[in-house]
């Protein structure tokens, strides 16, 4: 599992966290394990890296996970939004930031029943620091549009997301689906936009029979 620039141990580097960086170094890591192709999963933010690495090293990708993402770019409102969040999380620090997403990335289920995941969660996020969220935010928002690049992905490929995804919802994960050929869409109940996180054994028995389903390498 890369850990992504900017997310737990790495930090930003220098500018915008773009998904062309972050696609980069998924090519280094896959170098540095010896790995010519892989199965490429990716939540979140991992999916639009991987539509970027897509672009970049489709030979690379042995077959798609996509969770709880979307492949449309920002709306200018969002892209500004996202802007403001970054100059506002430099000038407030991180914690303003943090409370005001947990209750947008877990699901109502998580939040209402699995305390534990939700203080499990900040501590997660209050790993990074204003200077990684706001890079992050600022190459979310510089990210291009997918939508086409779907039509050329010719592995196979699972679609996840969440029942109670608010942020990327069943609409986004059926845009996917719709637009890559032959791929499979798969909704986990009782998780929001971490579903992997606060619904594991689903989301692993989900990954099991779709990798089990693949052709030989």
């Amino acid at each position: 599992m890369p850990d992504l620039r900017a997310h737990g141990d790495s930090d930003a580097g220098e500018g915008p966290v773009t998904m062309d960086k972050l696609a980069h170094d998924l090519a280094r890591v896959l170098d540095d394990a010896g790995a010519a192709r892989a199965v490429c999963v990716g939540v979140s933010i991992g999916g639009y890296l991987l539509w970027q690495f897509w672009r970049l090293a489709r030979v690379r990708v042995r077959a798609l996970v996509v969770c709880n993402t979307k492949a449309q770019a920002d709306s200018p409102e969002a892209r500004a939004n996202r802007l403001k969040v970054a100059d506002d999380v430099l000038q407030r620090g991180t914690e303003p930031f943090i409370e005001g997403m947990l209750a947008k990335l877990l699901g109502r289920s998580t939040c209402e029943s699995r305390l534990d995941l939700v203080d499990a969660a900040r501590r997660m996020m209050q790993k990074m620091s204003p200077h990684d969220i706001a890079q992050v935010q600022r190459g979310m928002a510089a990210r291009p549009d997918s939508v086409a690049t779907l039509k050329d992905i010719n592995v196979p490929t699972l679609v996840i997301t969440g029942e109670e995804d608010i942020l990327t919802p069943l609409a986004d994960a059926e845009l996917i689906h719709r637009n890559i050929p032959h791929s499979r869409l798969r909704v986990i109940p009782r998780a929001g936009h971490y579903s992997p996180y606060e619904q594991p054994e689903a989301a692993v028995r989900l990954l099991r029979q779709f990798l089990d389903a693949l052709p030989p390498a």
